[in-house]
């Protein structure tokens, strides 16, 4: 029979043991202290204002060369894209597409034709433009804390260091007195591609020093003819694979998505590849070569090109275009308003004559 002692050295060895393999799983579920200069983990909502963004509402294409999922709703929608909510009624949603048909059916005649839909896709994507002015203006205070109206590649690094979770003082001091700061290989590779774009972002005559216009070049390189020429050959540069500064098909379907691990993931990738193969044999190889220039792919992305505004005016139509009249009419869109505003509508949108 045990005693009690016995018992009550077994019950305290025990609670010794399972302390010590919580204080391990504890310290091996903290992250690597990459630097000194870290502090405790931050929200990254000052790194969302103040770091160049992935996607830019109303290009086609992202930063990182993937294709833009939201492009058609972003220029059709513009703002009011927040407004098409999945749990919003179905009528709401349908009385909200219904006006916004109305404003671009400008000759009032119930049909959408192609000029009528370039010339809207121009004023959302001006729309855009316009909304991302606006937000500069505040972003561009977070990071010229003195209002002197420039901000130096340092003053940039110091607030984006920040952002990260570094400590600011100390991360200021050092960059004063060019002492090496101590950063983790992926922050660094981060802030070596900032500094290239910094530096296209200085409009001549070169001073190191970005003001509020500049700024904006380099958060959104949509606004500047330079910014958007870089930006392609960044992508260019990613996707080419022979050096030659060109993209053939093969080299622009074959950015990896990600592993195939199951039949689903397989689903995804055939999805992604056939519509980066519609896309560039349809949309931005514009001469059928099956070859992609830098000129063609800088064509495509330019959100204020009016040609390319008119194709895409065209090939939305021809989406939801039933009878082929080449011009969309309310029930038309409506049928399809999952491609417009990613909502669906269409089971809403076979009872519209019971409605009225």
């Amino acid at each position: 029979m045990v005693s009690k002692q016995a018992f009550l050295f077994s019950l305290g060895s025990l609670y010794l043991s399972l302390l010590f393999v919580f204080l391990l799983m504890d310290v091996y579920a903290r992250p690597a202290n990459n630097s000194a200069l870290k502090e405790k983990s931050v929200d990254n909502k000052d790194e969302n204002e103040i770091l160049p963004q992935d996607h830019i509402n109303g290009m086609k294409m992202e930063m990182d060369g993937h294709l833009n999922k939201d492009f058609h709703q972003e220029v059709f929608l513009g703002k009011a894209i927040e407004e098409f909510d999945e749990d919003s009624e179905p009528k709401k949603n349908r009385k909200k597409l219904v006006t916004i048909f109305s404003k671009v059916d400008r000759n009032k005649d119930n049909q959408i034709s192609a000029q009528e839909m370039q010339r809207w896709i121009m004023e959302k994507t001006e729309e855009h433009f316009q909304e991302a002015v606006k937000e500069n203006k505040l972003h561009f205070r977070a990071v010229d804390p003195d209002n002197d109206g420039h901000v130096s590649w340092d003053e940039y690094k110091i607030r984006f260091l920040a952002s990260k979770g570094f400590n600011e003082k100390e991360v200021a001091e050092k960059v004063k007195n060019n002492e090496e700061l101590k950063i983790d290989e992926e922050t660094q590779e981060l802030i070596d591609n900032l500094k290239d774009r910094w530096f296209q972002a200085d409009n001549p005559p070169t001073d190191l020093l970005l003001n509020e216009e500049e700024f904006l070049s380099f958060l959104h390189p949509e606004h500047s003819k330079a910014m958007l020429t870089f930006m392609v050959k960044e992508i260019v540069r990613d996707l080419d694979q022979d050096g030659d500064k060109k993209l053939t098909l093969s080299e622009f379907i074959s950015l990896p998505v990600g592993t195939v691990e199951n039949k689903q993931a397989q689903d995804i990738d055939d999805e992604w590849v056939l519509d980066r193969k519609k896309e560039f044999e349809e949309v931005i190889d514009a001469n059928h070569d099956g070859i992609v220039t830098m000129e063609e792919l800088e064509e495509y992305m330019d959100p204020m090109n009016e040609y390319n505004a008119l194709n895409e005016a065209k090939q939305m139509i021809a989406v939801a275009d039933e009878n082929q009249d080449h011009l969309l009419c309310q029930e038309e869109i409506l049928k399809y308003s999952e491609y417009f505003t990613g909502s669906k509508l269409m089971d809403y949108a076979r009872n519209v004559h019971e409605e009225f």
